[in-house]
């Protein structure tokens, strides 16, 4: 009997994907680390050249593959359409980085030499509001797919694949922890979108006695999920807490201004129970269960680096 283990995925170890760049080197010289990498500040130019760069060039094989797909559709069909935006979807648990990935991937793709324009949108702004969240008894379930108003992410989602040349986004602010009304981020005649958030490739639940038809992924041209060990995210969001307690949490008008005043111990227990009542159980019953569904798998180490990459066969 054939007891080989099969995978979908080739599996690379992080020395094995650094060997597989070939691309003329990007000047980094023109990019800001300390405005790319998140509060804890673990980002260096290594992780950037061996790891990124790699990831760089592998996207922009898949949009070349693309754009010559698009060519020849054209042909077939004897049209003139207008190449829609390749989308890049990026997923992964809070605090596991996903938000500096998707930063990173945003500043080395729009310095790529032909200088693509590239939008990178957050799905925070399609949380609902918070007085809507509580009407509907889901302000401790923030986060969590039934949180979020996917109808109008998949509009939103739609207008871009549809190419309309000027499509918005609502905005969500960290410091308020909502959704400012009136507020928009305008997404005009992008070459690449990169949406980043932790349920993108959440599959959709029933609602009554229907299922949903679409799905945000449907949407992706290639996707991307964050991983790493829970304890190790763990570690992430109680040091990421402390780190907010010292600085935004410290402002009169932060939502959390009442974590300000704790002392490390509390703040740790109080960061902990946070996570266990809401963050773990998002992450094992919805975000975790999706990681198969990506494209590509980074997986990182304690030290925030990526230690292998795994790659969806085609």
């Amino acid at each position: 009997m054939n007891t080989k283990q099969h995978s979908t995925y080739i599996s690379l170890s992080r020395e094995e994907w650094s060997n597989l760049y070939t691309s003329p080197p990007i000047d980094l010289s023109q990019i800001d680390i300390k405005n790319l990498q998140g509060i804890v500040g673990t980002l260096t130019k290594e992780e950037i050249y061996k790891i990124y760069l790699p990831l760089i060039q592998y996207l922009s094989v898949n949009i070349q593959a693309t754009n010559y797909l698009h060519k020849a559709r054209n042909e077939f069909f004897k049209m003139d359409t207008k190449k829609l935006p390749f989308i890049i979807g990026v997923a992964g648990s809070v605090a596991v980085g996903k938000s500096t990935t998707s930063r990173i991937l945003q500043s080395l793709l729009s310095n790529l030499p032909d200088k693509p324009k590239v939008d990178l949108v957050t799905t925070d702004g399609f949380l609902y509001p918070n007085a809507v969240l509580k009407a509907k008894g889901l302000s401790d379930r923030k986060g969590f797919p039934e949180s979020y108003d996917l109808k109008a992410l998949l509009d939103f989602l739609t207008e871009i694949k549809s190419g309309n040349p000027f499509v918005q986004a609502p905005v969500y602010s960290h410091l308020h922890y909502d959704i400012l009304p009136d507020e928009y981020h305008d997404i005009c005649q992008p070459d690449i979108v990169i949406i980043e958030g932790i349920n993108v490739l959440q599959t959709p639940k029933p609602v009554g006695d229907s299922i949903p038809s679409r799905f945000v992924s449907d949407f992706f041209d290639i996707s991307i999920y964050v991983d790493a060990d829970e304890p190790h995210i763990l570690e992430w969001y109680l040091e990421r807490f402390k780190l907010l307690k010292e600085t935004a949490f410290a402002r009169p008008e932060s939502y959390f201004h009442r974590y300000a005043d704790l002392t490390d111990t509390e703040a740790e227990a109080t960061a902990t129970d946070i996570w266990n009542r809401i963050n773990k159980v998002n992450l094992e019953e919805n975000i975790l269960p999706t990681k198969y569904r990506a494209d590509i798998i980074i997986e990182k180490n304690r030290e925030h680096a990526v230690e292998r990459v795994r790659v969806r066969k085609i």
